[in-house]
């Protein structure tokens, strides 16, 4: 067992080895090992009772909430933001109730915030089986609404960022409706995580009513203020649509994969995941409009690299790897896009997305996690 991370009593160090060595999984192991150490280290730190606090309920939070989680991670998510003080008879409320409902036909669960508004709307839309409640505990609001209260995918969260890590850790897709400061942190926090890398591309669909120009204002400020003044780059724009129409918002996120299935990261090579090989002349098209995504060399068809020979449910899966420029996120959605434009052989079978992976970093993905995703791809599913 590796040592570098240690109390520093070497009687203590031992004992925690002898301890998980016997009842730890060994995958498991040294990360646990870890985990105490450092709370030990708070100890010895003299950390206040107020900074322990924030400490143990946030790990109490993750921990449940993975829990909770982990049984539908064979299922594909869309995490649906939007105002708690939208009334049932508002357009905005019918629409994210109508747009969850068709994503749950399309085999989509939806995780809302639990609350009134449009995420009732989401729950209700998806109904109790196909949706999760991720609340939050606050002094003036809110209750879990009664289309997802009592329900074993509830999990009530103390902290905002423990509850933004769970609903963007699984998710496959992001969908806004009209809110307030809270939708807007949730968007901005969901476009920063996927322009610097930190989560997944996954599709971004801003959504309002027909009529409407709420995301439409949104839109303009942000080519303005941000893109006008050089805070962003153009391709950034890429990252997210803007929509009144429902059909075209969930076609958007099922569009996205289309023939895009996934991605990790090999060392210095981004691995892309396809659900039908790519014809040569189709490869040599995407080398002539993205070499500019290249550090060097091409983009190349491969099959699964070695650290991913584990990954049996979708080992089978055709490949592109390139080394990819880390920086140009958008610049990458582009490349996603351009690929779910190539047809699909005939025959071909859409698979489910990688199990468990959502939103993760790519290269936190652990195929030998005992933990991790079954290999039946209908464990987990709603009956």
């Amino acid at each position: 067992m590796a040592t570098r991370y240690l109390t520093g009593v070497p009687e203590l160090d031992t004992a925690l080895a002898g301890y998980l060595d016997e009842h730890a999984p060994p995958a498991h192991a040294e990360l646990i090992r870890e985990m105490l150490v450092t709370a030990l280290k708070l100890a010895r730190d003299g950390t206040g009772r107020g900074d322990l606090k924030i400490i143990n309920s946030a790990l109490k939070e993750m921990r449940y909430s993975f829990k909770v989680l982990r049984p539908y991670n064979r299922v594909r998510k869309v995490s649906v933001f939007g105002s708690a003080r939208t009334e049932e008879e508002a357009p905005e409320y019918l629409q994210a109730l109508e747009f969850c409902r068709e994503m749950a036909a399309r085999g989509f669960m939806t995780l809302t915030g639990a609350g009134h508004g449009i995420m009732k709307a989401g729950n209700e839309g998806a109904g109790r089986e196909m949706s999760f409640g991720l609340n939050i505990k606050l002094p003036f609001e809110q209750t879990a609404n009664s289309a997802i209260a009592g329900d074993e995918k509830l999990v009530n969260f103390k902290y905002f960022f423990t509850r933004k890590l769970a609903f963007l850790k699984d998710s496959h897709a992001i969908g806004m409706f009209p809110g307030g400061y809270g939708t807007h942190d949730e968007a901005f926090e969901s476009l920063t995580l996927v322009q610097t890398g930190k989560s997944h591309l996954v599709p971004i669909v801003f959504v309002h009513p027909p009529g409407s120009d709420f995301w439409s204002d949104w839109d303009a400020y942000v080519r303005e203020h941000l893109l006008g003044r050089g805070l962003i780059s153009a391709e950034d724009l890429s990252l997210y649509r803007i929509t009144d129409d429902l059909q075209s918002a969930c076609d958007e996120i099922t569009g996205f994969y289309r023939r895009y299935h996934s991605m990790r990261y090999v060392k210095d090579e981004l691995v892309v995941r396809l659900e039908a090989p790519l014809l040569a002349e189709e490869i040599e098209a995407l080398n002539d409009e993205f070499s500019d995504l290249v550090l060097g060399g091409r983009i190349e068809a491969t099959g699964p690299l070695p650290p991913e020979a584990d990954d049996l449910p979708i080992a089978h899966l055709p490949r592109l790897k390139f080394r990819f420029a880390r920086r140009r996120y958008g610049r990458l959605r582009e490349f996603v896009d351009a690929l779910n434009r190539l047809p699909l052989p005939e025959g071909s079978r859409i698979e489910v997305p990688e199990a468990g992976e959502g939103g993760l970093i790519p290269d936190e993905v652990d195929p030998t996690d005992p933990l991790a995703p079954t290999q039946d791809p209908n464990a987990g599913r709603p009956s």
